[in-house]
């Protein structure tokens, strides 16, 4: 297995809370998905989520986002309750940006039109819109396939494409759902490196959760075992694989950093 070489290039200080999950309980019928969890993204902060399959990760994305509303408990951003707030409003007032596992653009649209339909409608000022645009272009190396159709993007270029899209409305929160997945070894530490900078040059907090745990560990600042609708254990990457309670849940005996 190969090492865990973290990107961070400082270690992370701020302990002011962006986001709060608090006592969040929801069930699909008779199925407990999340149990009393609660969870927080301090500012700055890249966290990463790990967990088994249908352990809840994404629904947790999807209870952030407004997708989905929980049966019990509180969401906080900035420390405002926002479980009332729909999708766009979480979007455009709270800030929130997502990057699907899949999809998240137009099949049919070039690169640079997939940006220019989402600006279009967030972005009301024309010179600062086409700014946005050519700024991002330029930021994911997307210049040589710009009005090119993102269907016949490869799965890397795709990726990029859609973190930009997301970028589109300067999220102070951005979650990435399996954004490793399907992807090859030299593209993951790509995409590791977009992660890492955005938190740094762009001051977003991130959440990203992914099967891949190497792939994650690589590049958070803290990470949470989510088991059980509970996080078991949280903590650094080195402190976190330590840990007994993340051992038995998720990693098992033979997980090490070498």
């Amino acid at each position: 297995m190969s090492n865990i070489k973290k990107f961070r290039i400082k270690s992370f200080k701020a302990k002011k809370s962006i986001l709060e999950l608090e006592k969040i309980s929801l069930k699909f019928g008779r199925k407990i998905i999340l149990d009393n969890l609660n969870l927080k993204l301090n500012n700055g902060q890249i966290l990463g989520l790990l967990g088994p399959n249908g352990v809840g990760k994404s629904t947790i994305f999807n209870l952030i986002t407004g997708l989905l509303s929980p049966d019990y408990g509180s969401i906080f951003i900035n420390s405002e309750l926002v479980n009332k707030f729909p999708i766009y409003q979480r979007t455009l007032k709270f800030k929130i940006g997502f990057v699907p596992q899949h999809g998240g653009f137009f099949h049919d649209l070039t690169v640079n039109e997939n940006l220019r339909a989402i600006a279009e409608i967030t972005i009301s000022n024309k010179s600062f819109r086409e700014e946005k645009i050519d700024s991002l272009i330029s930021k994911f190396e997307l210049d040589a396939i710009r009005d090119i159709k993102a269907t016949y993007l490869s799965g890397g270029q795709k990726k990029k494409l859609v973190i930009a899209i997301a970028l589109i409305t300067d999220p102070k929160i951005l979650l990435l759902d399996e954004p490793f997945a399907a992807l090859d070894v030299m593209t993951v530490k790509t995409l590791q490196e977009i992660i890492v900078n955005l938190q740094s040059n762009n001051n977003i907090s991130i959440i990203l959760c992914d099967h891949q745990a190497r792939d994650l560990l690589a590049c958070v600042d803290t990470a949470a075992i989510i088991h059980n609708g509970k996080v078991v254990a949280q903590g650094t990457p080195t402190n976190l694989i330590q840990n007994i309670d993340a051992r038995k849940a998720y990693f098992g005996d033979s997980f090490k950093i070498s």
